[in-house]
């Protein structure tokens, strides 16, 4: 294995350690108050997955799902993945795997999720009467996306090589989206 694969999967091995305190731990206080009383209006302390829990228990299946694919069951999946694909022997198999974990992470919400828990502090901190806190929970989470983001970076799988091998100088092209490697021209 390549250098900058054995990169790839230490930095995911971090970034797994990173996601655990970044889902469990406080990520956002959000306090509304009154200038007349001295005690808060509202104030909730949330977790990623505590937020998750409240989106469903007030009926939001739909929103709390997504929450729950994208930033939690698909980072897991991602590594799990990278796994499969340093342990396969087979290289079509790696580059299928590969390509398909690079699909995957332009969707997964993980780093969008992040973004949206600033949103919400920014917004809360421009209003006079709402105050928004920032917790260890986010920054862990904000350093598992980085990470993460970092380590599919390093990551490299070489396509297969689909010649046969037989008389096969490299002088021939390969249709991109077939895959086929076609002949030079005069073969």
């Amino acid at each position: 294995m390549s250098t900058r694969n054995w990169i790839a999967v230490g930095l995911t091995l971090v970034s797994m350690a990173l996601i655990i305190p970044g889902l469990r731990s406080d990520a956002l206080t959000i306090t509304a108050t009154m200038p007349l009383l001295k005690k808060p209006l509202y104030e909730e302390t949330q977790s990623i997955l505590r937020a998750i829990r409240r989106v469903y228990d007030s009926k939001d299946y739909f929103v709390a799902g997504l929450v729950l694919l994208f930033s939690v069951i698909v980072p897991f999946i991602k590594a799990g993945i990278l796994a499969v694909i340093m342990l396969s022997k087979n290289p079509a198999t790696k580059y299928r795997l590969y390509l398909f974990v690079r699909s995957v992470s332009k969707w997964a919400m993980a780093d969008v999720f992040a973004v949206g828990v600033f949103i919400a502090f920014m917004a809360g901190n421009a209003i006079d009467n709402l105050d928004a806190k920032l917790h260890p929970g986010f920054y862990w989470f904000i350093a598992y996306c980085l990470v993460s983001n970092l380590s599919f970076q390093f990551l490299h799988v070489p396509p297969p090589n689909q010649g046969s091998g037989i008389g096969d100088q490299g002088s021939g092209t390969r249709d991109q989206r077939s895959g086929v490697a076609e002949p030079a021209l005069g073969s």
